[in-house]
């Protein structure tokens, strides 16, 4: 990546123009461009053997991913909490692991369409329907 940020500048690309041709954001050229080679390679060594917070639960999210590719990573999070209470984990690290194990492992995001059709109206007394609404009351 530092290699071609610094010859995406020298052919004359704007910050805008390279974070957008690399897809990252306009700080992350700016550090680069700030860097020396030798700063990079120490950057890169010193993140290569580094751990994510859900590495431990790698196999058991990607059991969850194969069996349901539809899943989000919404309920993996749910899921995860569920399994293991005491877990502190955002939902934006969930994203990210989750949509690394698909990039990884080629497991599609499967999007299942929900078909809804009226229903026949039905005689008084034999059909209801609730509204889950909630409210809050002083006193």
């Amino acid at each position: 990546m530092y290699v071609d940020i610094h010859q995406l500048k020298r052919q004359g690309f704007k910050i805008a123009a390279i974070a957008k041709k690399l897809e990252i954001s306009r700080n992350t050229v700016y550090k680069y461009l700030n860097m020396s080679f030798n700063e990079a390679s120490e950057l890169v060594l010193s993140t290569g053997d580094r751990r994510q917070k859900l590495d431990a639960h790698r196999d058991l999210i990607l059991s969850w991913l194969k069996e349901n590719p539809d899943l989000s990573s919404a309920q993996v999070e749910d899921w995860l909490k569920e399994k293991f209470p005491p877990i502190e984990i955002g939902s934006s690290t969930v994203r990210g692991y989750v949509s690394e194990l698909r990039d990884i492992y080629h497991i599609p995001k499967v999007i299942r369409i929900r078909h809804h059709e009226a229903v026949e109206e039905l005689p008084m007394r034999q059909q209801i329907q609730v509204d889950w609404g909630e409210i809050t009351v002083k006193n």
